[in-house]
């Protein structure tokens, strides 16, 4: 077996997998030996994502982020599979992988499969250039004389019958052999249409158009290459003609060209990164988490990210407040251009925000706990969050506001962004009620911790309304608009319950239960509702104790270590922020579960908080209205240095 450098995190699944070797450079993770039953990483652009098959000829799971099966009498809208971009099978048999490479720099996932006739290497892109096409490059070396053939046969991840049919297309006085598909869904009224080209070297033919055949000596090399677009009615009016287009164009560039381009536009996003120096483990999760969220959004796409992107069906595709609350930070401060698109998507859901409100008996705008791709409501009717979690339109007006921060876009926020703020705004005023003592109560309510149904003066709740309600006077004053003077009267009157000895309540009955994520200690960072020190860390150590670490998400961990880091306690910053994801990693790939217990991956939003933890903790950048700052933060003494590149400048600690 190879010898490579490796770290503790490294040695560990060496320890787990047996004969396997791995390594892993800055932005590039190295698996040697024949690994199974393993989280593969998420290759995918913004649009189209796929996890790549174990043998790396096609895709485990295929999701396009506008193909969503609509909701009926018996369920909820959900996104659902496509077929694959490419499912090969080959005559040569007894394949064993003998490298398995995720280069994050440019986006490719490169497995290594041998028998004793041929070594062959298959390389994946989702390309970042073409958000509806993928690429398969393969190439044969023969260890012996050899005939054999590939096929392309696509797949998908369910019981939908796709209808397939090859194509002779002229162009440029030639013909050339494409493969049709067809998926249906929907009761049949939605469609998806791919059509693929194979590209083949010397040394392999493209007989018909799904099936490749090869002959080479001893020592030869040959080379083919698979491109499929994939466009949806979602997207298209005519996505079969369209997806033929694509290809025609893709072709036209030539394999080169098109490499050239996502290699060019993942260079450009690398751009803003985070450094870690003197902790590898840290590094490479640092690397893996900020290449998941680059891979699931893209600019001018008005859509936001789902709890696990286009990896897989958890959460049926919709979009919480993790989007708002735990990714739009870190995405806002490395590209803003990306986060335009997660803030547009909520502009573009007010009109079934105002709605909602109406439908519920309040004013403004209630914004859906889980939003389906046209912003309405779509969680599923067992679980009560979809009516009682509704700290989510406080989530959406301070994101939006958090965008504003980041840009100091001053138009957005006068054309877009105040007037979603105020809408908010306005549904918090209807929806508190005064008590006798001029407080204010928001009663009746499920909180981050939804563990708790049907609460009266949640935390998080009441703390994010307040500081929604702030942030839209301060919107307000930005731009000229004399505020409405309730909006202060209620923020600053808002109730909270404590104990007796000054740790706040969770809610106004909590008792001290076990909780699933904690509500309290989101109103230091990233509320700023509680700013003083001893009562931080008061509320971070009783509520610690509570959390349910194998069944919670791993979020609370990520925004301790931010407070922590930020009150000179680096050393227990460094306990939280390891406790944010490495019980949560899955395989070498450092793939994020949601749970410590469950295998929901990606989970995005994990990768979001444990960023936040070193951004915002570590690093100590700061959002504030005058843009990014940096406040005073103490290292761990586990870790060197931490670099933050922005956009708006690098920032070092």
């Amino acid at each position: 077996m190879k010898k490579v450098a490796v770290n503790r995190f490294v040695i560990f699944w060496m320890c787990v997998l047996g004969a396997v070797c791995v390594s892993a450079a800055k932005r590039v993770i190295t698996v040697e030996g024949d690994l199974k039953a393993t989280e593969l990483p998420l290759l995918g652009n913004g649009l189209m994502g796929f996890i790549p098959s174990e043998d790396g000829l096609g895709t485990q799971r295929t999701y396009s982020a506008g193909v969503h099966e609509p909701g009926n009498a018996s369920s909820v809208s959900k996104i659902r599979p496509v077929m694959s971009p490419f499912a090969l099978s080959t005559s040569f048999a007894g394949l064993k992988a003998e490298r398995r490479t995720l280069d994050m720099d440019r986006a490719a996932f490169t497995t290594v499969l041998a028998n004793n006739e041929v070594r062959i290497t298959a390389t994946q892109r989702s390309l970042r250039g073409l958000p509806c096409v993928s690429m398969l490059e393969v190439e044969v070396e023969a260890l012996a004389d050899v005939d054999g053939e590939f096929v392309d046969r696509a797949a998908i991840a369910s019981k939908d019958s796709i209808i397939s049919s090859s194509k002779r297309v002229s162009n440029e006085g030639k013909y050339r052999k494409m493969m049709r598909r067809e998926l249906r869904y929907g009761g049949g009224a939605e469609v998806v249409a791919s059509t693929s080209a194979i590209l083949c070297g010397e040394g392999s033919e493209a007989v018909s158009a799904d099936t490749v055949k090869v002959a080479l000596r001893k020592g030869q090399r040959t080379s083919f290459c698979i491109i499929t677009s994939i466009c949806s009615g979602a997207d298209y009016s005519d996505p079969w003609q369209e997806s033929e287009r694509q290809v025609l164009f893709a072709v036209r560039e030539g394999r080169d060209r098109l490499v050239a381009r996502h290699e060019k536009l993942w260079d450009e996003l690398w751009q803003s990164d985070v450094t870690v120096d003197g902790n590898d483990e840290l590094q490479t999760a640092v690397t893996t988490a900020i290449y998941h969220l680059y891979s699931s959004v893209r600019a001018g796409s008005r859509r936001s990210i789902a709890p696990v992107g286009q990896s897989g069906q958890g959460y049926n595709g919709h979009i919480f407040w993790d989007a708002d609350t735990w990714m739009l930070p870190v995405i806002a401060v490395l590209h803003p251009e990306l986060a335009r698109s997660m803030v547009d998507f909520r502009v573009d859901g007010l009109p079934a925000a105002r709605k909602r409100a109406q439908g519920m008996g309040y004013e403004g705008a209630m914004f859906p706990w889980e939003a389906d791709p046209n912003g309405e409501e779509s969680t599923p009717t067992y679980a009560l969050t979809g009516s009682m979690e509704q700290h989510i339109t406080a989530c959406v007006a301070n994101g939006a506001w958090l965008y504003f921060c980041t840009t100091g876009d001053i138009d957005w926020l006068r054309d877009e962004g105040f007037p979603l703020m105020k809408e908010c705004a306005d549904f918090w005023l209807s929806r508190v009620e005064r008590n006798d003592d001029g407080s204010y109560s928001i009663k009746n309510v499920v909180g981050a911790d939804e563990y708790a149904i049907g609460v009266d003066d949640n935390a998080f709740t009441n703390g994010a309304a307040k500081a929604a309600l702030t942030h839209t006077r301060e919107a307000a004053e930005r731009l000229g608009i004399t505020p409405d003077s309730r909006w202060s009267e209620v923020a600053d009157n808002l109730k909270f319950h404590y104990f007796d000895d000054g740790t706040m309540r969770e809610h106004a009955t909590y008792d001290g239960a076990q909780i699933k994520q904690s509500d309290v200690t989101l109103l230091g960072y990233p509320l700023g509702v509680i700013t003083d020190a001893k009562e931080l860390l008061k509320n971070i150590n009783y509520y610690d104790s509570k959390l349910d670490l194998k069944h919670g998400p791993a979020m609370s961990h990520g925004v301790m270590a931010v407070t922590l880091a930020r009150n000179g306690r680096p050393e227990e910053a460094a306990k939280a922020l390891d406790r944010a994801f490495q019980p949560n990693v899955r395989g070498p790939f450092m793939v994020l579960a949601e749970t410590a217990t469950n295998n929901r991956t990606y989970f995005l939003t994990g990768a979001g908080a444990m960023l936040q933890g070193i951004i915002f903790g570590y690093a100590g950048l700061d959002i504030t209205p005058s843009g990014l700052s940096q406040v005073k933060t103490s290292l761990p003494a586990s870790v060197k240095k931490i670099t933050v590149h922005t956009p708006r400048g690098t920032f070092t600690r």
